[in-house]
């Protein structure tokens, strides 16, 4: 029987060119996402790679600045500039602190446009003066980005919808129906078959269209790499199969299923994610980022009232600093770096209640999510191209403790009045990011089958309804 379903629903698809519509939409669809996600990865690198370039332009200036002044020779430059000054260097002379993209990155934008992905820590700079936000185009922002998370997480359940929403109705209303009542299937076993052989037929189109776009826009790595993706959108396929299954045998007419399908599309694609964000903003509001600025500024002013005193304190606190020379003097950046020091000291509990709020907005997000497979798949989507919420924080904490590393660095040079040279430059600390790793892919697939599992048995129970009361030609 299932063999003559299966040929049956083939010669049909076939037929009315639903399989070769299909087919081309999807190409379409999933060409364009490819190439524009393609398109912001490509200008994302292009811009840590210029950036790189002007440090190494900037690194050469510097290294024949140091090479006239070893020499004796008298250079053209601004005093407070001379890199010979181990301040200068770290001012004039800051490392990219760079977060490179993913393999994967064009798969999800995520929060890449929201977030710069690169930062020149200064010594003299300030940790939450730092700027990790780029100034994006608002409406931009408000119709999102076409990449190939948008299409799979909003556009393939519509064409799924539309695709399935009357496989059981259309058969009631042009009056075939009536020929299964003389067959020996049930009416569940009947409806699953055929949302089995379109959902076969629907995996396979995008996985040949996803090999064929990947090598088109000539991706970074293997066609591999693209396993954990492939596996997630087919959990989320079989989702909106198995939801349209429930409506098939649930609701009645086409018109009926197809508008209960668009009512739970916009229920979980667009009402749960939003609700959740919103509540989470509510119960864990982020505090003021003005109000820290604000802060920082009269930590600021307090300091510098009393910097000879912190300068004392400091020199007590750090003995390898306080040299016993009597000719030894004390500069502006002396009194300046260590005010800077207490000053971080001061609002570090400041900025542990910032990220402690951010922290528990995304722990109510992660203990929630599993109530909209949209959100499971947006997530895991941003986690395995690297562009979640999570890997921007990531990033943002390396850069802040690389920032110290940088200071701490060139902190000897300046308390002992050690001028930086040529050989010195070779020492000097390099940032390295480190990303994290998706590693709930696994988990993400087997909830997305669990709940689709779910659906099918909801299906059977109103399909074994409809056997008992033999009502299978009128709803």
């Amino acid at each position: 029987m299932y063999k003559f379903n299966f040929i049956y629903e083939l010669k049909g698809l076939l037929r009315n060119g639903w399989i070769q519509l299909l087919s081309l939409l999807l190409f379409a669809l999933f060409f364009f996402a490819f190439y524009n996600g393609h398109e912001k990865v490509d200008k994302r690198k292009s811009d840590i790679l210029a950036a790189h370039q002007e440090v190494q332009e900037s690194d050469l200036e510097m290294l024949i600045l140091l090479d006239s002044i070893e020499r004796g020779m008298e250079v053209s430059a601004s005093p407070w500039t001379i890199p010979s000054k181990p301040m200068a260097v770290g001012n004039y002379h800051p490392r990219v602190a760079a977060m490179d993209p993913s393999n994967l990155a064009y798969i999800s934008t995520g929060q890449s446009d929201l977030f710069t992905h690169y930062v020149k820590p200064k010594t003299s700079g300030d940790d939450l003066a730092l700027n990790f936000t780029e100034i994006t185009n608002p409406v931009q922002q408000l119709f999102g980005s076409f990449d190939p998370a948008f299409v799979i997480i909003f556009l393939l359940p519509l064409i799924i919808i539309a695709f399935t929403y009357n496989v059981l109705s259309s058969e009631r209303e042009s009056g075939t129906l009536r020929l299964l009542a003389s067959q020996p299937i049930s009416l569940a076993s009947w409806v699953l078959q055929k949302m089995v052989i379109r959902l076969f037929w629907i995996i396979v189109m995008i996985g040949v269209i996803l090999t064929i776009v990947f090598y088109i826009n000539g991706n970074d790595g293997s066609i591999g790499s693209l396993l954990p993706v492939l596996g997630v959108t087919a959990g989320y396929i079989l989702f909106w199969f198995a939801l349209a299954f429930v409506v098939n045998l649930w609701v009645g007419s086409s018109a009926k299923n197809a508008i209960a399908l668009i009512g739970l599309w916009l229920l979980f694609v667009l009402l749960i994610p939003s609700t959740l964000n919103q509540m989470g903003s509510t119960l864990y509001p982020m505090p003021s980022r003005t109000l820290m600025i604000n802060q920082l500024r009269n930590a600021k002013a307090e300091a510098t009232k009393k910097q000879d005193e912190i300068l004392d304190n400091f020199l007590r606190d750090h003995p390898e600093y306080a040299i016993n020379d009597p000719n030894q003097g004390r500069s502006f950046y002396h009194r300046y770096m260590a005010s800077q020091q207490l000053v971080r000291e001061e609002l570090q509990p400041v900025i542990q209640k910032f990220e402690g709020q951010l922290q528990n907005q995304q722990q109510w997000i992660s203990q929630l999510k599993w109530v909209s497979p949209a959100i499971i798949v947006q997530q895991e989507l941003n986690a395995l191209a690297g562009t979640s919420t999570r890997d921007y924080e990531n990033y943002r904490k390396q850069v802040t403790a690389f920032a110290e590393t940088w200071r701490q660095h060139l902190l000897p040079f300046l308390y002992n009045n050690q001028p930086f040279s040529s050989e010195d430059y070779k020492n000097l600390p390099a940032f390295e990011y480190v990303s994290l790793e998706s590693n709930s892919t696994t988990k993400s697939i087997l909830v997305l089958v669990v709940i689709a599992l779910g659906l099918v048995a909801l299906g059977f129970a109103k399909g074994m309804g409809y056997q008992s009361s033999k009502n299978i030609i009128t709803p």
